[in-house]
């Protein structure tokens, strides 16, 4: 039994080891990557194997459904696509390779295992275990200055805040109600919410841990320095796999909540609008790229908290299809930045220039994932939304809606910015970009992914739809 579900946390742990014992000697960059993407792919696999399995492990603190499975997977993938997206490891220091592939599994697993996590201290557990190795990785950049530094102190100082705070929050919630696993809280909390302002302050306090791993206001500060202090493989990571987690944990923790809370309902539903509106606005002015997809991370955010203040089967089962959505469609984007800098380095806007000519598959990769993320049809990230704000008018939140669409509309217009820019003649000097057959079959799955999904995403909504009826 515990080898059923318990597969793809064993089989992470074997690829952590094993890149462990790889930083004990002297190895070549391609041989690391190598020998990461194939145990991660066979992590990748086992992931596959066990998504029917269910059970509870650790004193039913550690429970296996159709949500933390899918979720597992989900993380794996991109845990696999960032390995994956160019050739080796350029804005890490050479010495480091091996250390920093093991720390990013390290945060892999433990992202993996909040997945399945259902009691409270067990989940900010494996939140603090996927933060700590972030911490690390965030100062290897080498040959950029001191950003990084100044990005790991950042991250750092915000983590330790945010972790607090949910300290803080989960000590109220037990003085309430005596139970710190989400099952028992379910049954007291609807009550408790309902009757005690203090236990509104609670939950709130308790979800700002994964505000902060979501980059929701008011605790998105950090975003826009630590993306552009990181080096670019290091943003992708922050930028995606640990929003998977805190979506799904705020899924989770909501749905204990009830659905009926209007006063939670109401905090959690300013906190989106907020978070779409900075973080739209603030894109605009950005000239640098990592920069406008950090504050385009801040207002997707708040898009996804739409559906998951729904709490119902359709608003959760768009949130969960559109997180998937997200990480396609930003590691596309991260993706082009990688291949562009070959030294590592941050890519502006006058960068993108000529992109079509220098490197026609890097530009439609650019094209399509700035599309999706802008919501053009026939993209992953038009159906995304399209569900996201379906399911909100379904219960009734029509003023979010509205506000939600006009966000999208101001967001449209720095995506297609992007798509201009890698349009845009330049001089006739520029050399061209050449890829490795491996490296332009991952631009032709992200380009092939996010428009397939979007056009034909019956199989993944059912999916999400399977993976959140666990919650209702």
């Amino acid at each position: 039994m515990l080898n059923t579900v318990f597969l793809p946390e064993l089989a992470l742990m074997v690829m952590v080891l094993v890149l462990f014992f790889m930083t004990l000697g002297k190895f070549r960059t391609g041989t690391i990557q190598l020998v990461s993407l194939a145990l991660t792919a066979l992590t990748l696999a086992a992931a596959i194997a066990s998504y029917g399995a269910k059970g509870s492990l650790f004193f039913d603190a550690y429970q296996v459904d159709t949500l933390s499975q899918l979720f597992k997977i989900v993380i794996v993938s991109g845990l696999f696509l960032i390995y994956g997206l160019g050739r080796g490891l350029t804005g890490i220091d050479s010495r480091l390779h091996a250390e920093y592939n093991m720390f990013l599994g390290i945060s892999a697993l433990g992202l993996v295992m909040l997945s399945s996590a259902v009691e409270l201290l067990t989940l900010l557990l494996c939140l603090e275990i996927s933060s700590y190795a972030l911490y690390v990785v965030i100062p290897f950049r080498s040959g950029q200055g001191r950003m990084h530094v100044e990005a790991g102190i950042k991250y750092v100082l915000f983590g330790a805040a945010a972790t607090g705070l949910t300290l803080y929050g989960m000590s109220y919630l037990f003085g309430l109600a005596h139970t710190t696993y989400l099952g028992e809280l379910a049954q007291v909390m609807p009550a408790l919410v309902a009757t005690q302002p203090l236990a509104i302050l609670a939950s709130v306090l308790v979800l700002t841990c994964f505000f902060y791993k979501l980059a929701l206001f008011p605790m998105h500060f950090w975003t826009p320095d630590v993306y552009q202090g990181s080096a670019n493989e290091t943003a992708s990571f922050v930028a995606t796999l640990p929003k998977a987690g805190a979506v799904l944990l705020l899924l989770r923790l909501v749905a204990v909540a009830g659905a009926d809370i209007t006063q939670l309902t109401w905090v959690l539903a300013s906190i989106a609008v907020l978070s779409m509106t900075l973080g739209n606005l603030t894109a605009l002015v950005q000239t640098d790229l990592k920069r406008l997809l950090a504050y385009s991370s801040i207002a997707h955010a708040g898009y996804v908290m739409l559906g998951i203040l729904s709490v119902d089967e359709l608003g959760m089962a768009a949130a969960v299809f559109y997180v998937i959505g997200y990480l396609l469609m930003n590691l596309g984007c991260f993706y082009v930045i990688y291949n562009i800098a070959p030294e590592g380095q941050n890519v502006t806007f006058d960068d993108l220039k000529g992109l079509s000519r220098r490197s026609p598959l890097l530009a439609l990769t650019l094209l399509v994932s700035a599309f999706g993320m802008a919501g053009i049809p026939p993209t992953i990230g038009f159906i995304g939304k399209f569900m996201i704000f379906t399911g909100a008018i379904h219960k009734g939140f029509y003023a979010l809606v509205i506000l939600a669409v006009i966000n999208a509309a101001v967001a449209a217009f720095y995506y297609l910015k992007l798509a201009r820019a890698a349009y845009t003649a330049a001089d006739d000097d520029q050399e061209p970009i050449a890829l490795p057959l491996t490296t332009q079959a991952m631009g032709l799955f992200f380009i092939l992914a996010i428009i397939l999904v979007g056009a034909l995403p019956q199989s993944f909504l059912a999916a999400a739809r399977e993976a959140v009826a666990v919650l209702l």
